[in-house]
C-alpha cells in the first residue's frame, strides 16, 4: 500500500483488484439531535440531553466543567441503521455478532419503485393498489449482465433521490418497499447483506407479517425460533442516503456499527472504490 495513493491491492474470485482506502463514501443519515431526522412508524424523535448528577449539569455553557450527554433513539426508525433476524425472533440475537468484519463485495443499483397494481408483484398481506414495489423486475432489468464477482452485498438506490430522504417523515410520505418476488431474487443470488434507502423492507402496517424480513432471513412464516432461521448470517441494513454522485456498479462495502446489544444498531456503512 502507498501512503501517498491509498491504494490497496485484494484478490476476490481469482481477480486482482485495487481499492482505495483513503476516499469512502457514508451512506449514513448523519444523527442530529437539534435538527431535523427522518421519521417512521411513529417513533419519538432522537433526543440528546445533559447528564444532571448532583450539581453538575452535564453543559459547559451551564457552567459544567465539561459536557456530557445522555441519548435516547430507536435504532429501526430514526435513522441508519442494521438489523439481523434477531429483529423477528424470541431469542436475543445482537447484530453486533452478525456484522462482518472487512469489506465485502458489493452491487450499487438504481431502481424506480413501481405502483403495485401495475407490478405484477406481491407481498403477504397484499400491497394497497397505491403502493410503490421495489420489484423483482426493476432488480433484473438493472442487474449487470457481467460482474467481476459475485456480490454478497446489494444496495439499492430508490428513485427519484434527493437530500430530503435526510428528514422525511414517511408516515406522510410512504416510501417503497420489497415485493415477495425481489426479496426471493436476493436469496437466489446469494445476497447477505441488503442495504436500502428506505425505512423497512416491508410495510409499515403489514398485520406483523414482514414477508421480505422473513424470505431474506430464511425464517419461516409464523415462527419466532432462532434455530428455524436459514440465514441468519445476514444482515438488512435500511434508512441509509446513497448520493446521486455515487455510481451503480461494483464496490466493497464495509458495514460499521458500535459495540453496542441489540437486534437493530446506529450503522455506518462504507463504500470504497474498486478498480478492476
Amino acid at each position: 500500500m502507498s501512503d501517498a495513493t491509498q491504494l490497496a491491492r485484494l484478490h476476490i474470485a481469482g481477480r486482482e483488484l485495487q481499492l482505495d482506502l483513503a476516499h469512502p463514501h457514508s451512506l449514513a443519515i448523519e444523527q442530529h439531535f437539534d435538527g431535523r431526522q427522518p421519521r417512521w412508524f411513529g417513533a419519538p424523535p432522537a433526543r440528546s440531553e445533559a447528564l444532571h448528577s448532583g450539581a453538575f449539569s452535564g453543559r459547559v455553557t451551564a457552567g459544567a466543567s465539561c459536557n456530557c450527554s445522555t441519548l435516547q433513539l430507536t435504532p429501526h426508525c430514526d435513522g441508519t441503521h442494521t438489523e439481523c433476524v434477531g429483529h423477528l425472533t424470541a431469542e436475543p440475537l445482537d447484530a453486533l455478532r452478525v456484522v462482518p468484519a472487512g469489506l465485502l463485495p458489493a452491487l450499487l443499483i438504481s431502481i424506480t419503485p413501481q405502483r403495485a397494481t401495475d407490478s405484477g408483484e406481491g407481498s403477504d398481506p397484499a400491497p394497497l393498489p397505491n403502493d410503490a414495489l421495489i420489484t423483482r423486475a426493476a432488480l433484473l432489468a438493472a442487474w449487470p449482465a457481467s460482474l467481476p464477482f459475485a456480490p454478497r452485498a446489494l444496495l439499492i438506490r430508490t428513485l427519484p433521490n434527493d437530500a430530503r430522504k435526510h428528514w422525511r417523515d414517511y408516515a406522510q410520505q410512504p416510501a417503497g418497499y420489497l415485493s415477495r418476488e425481489a426479496a426471493q431474487l436476493l436469496v437466489e443470488r446469494g445476497i447477505e447483506h441488503l442495504v436500502l434507502d428506505v425505512p423497512s423492507a416491508d410495510r409499515a402496517e403489514d398485520q406483523g407479517r414482514l414477508c421480505a424480513h422473513r424470505i431474506f432471513f430464511g425464517l419461516p412464516s409464523g415462527s419466532t425460533r432462532l434455530a428455524d432461521a436459514r440465514r441468519a448470517q445476514c444482515t438488512i441494513t435500511e434508512l441509509t442516503f446513497i448520493d446521486n454522485a455515487i455510481a451503480d456498479g461494483v464496490w466493497l462495502l464495509a458495514l460499521q456499527v458500535p459495540a453496542l446489544g441489540g437486534d437493530a444498531l446506529p450503522s455506518r456503512p462504507l463504500l470504497y472504490a474498486v478498480r478492476t
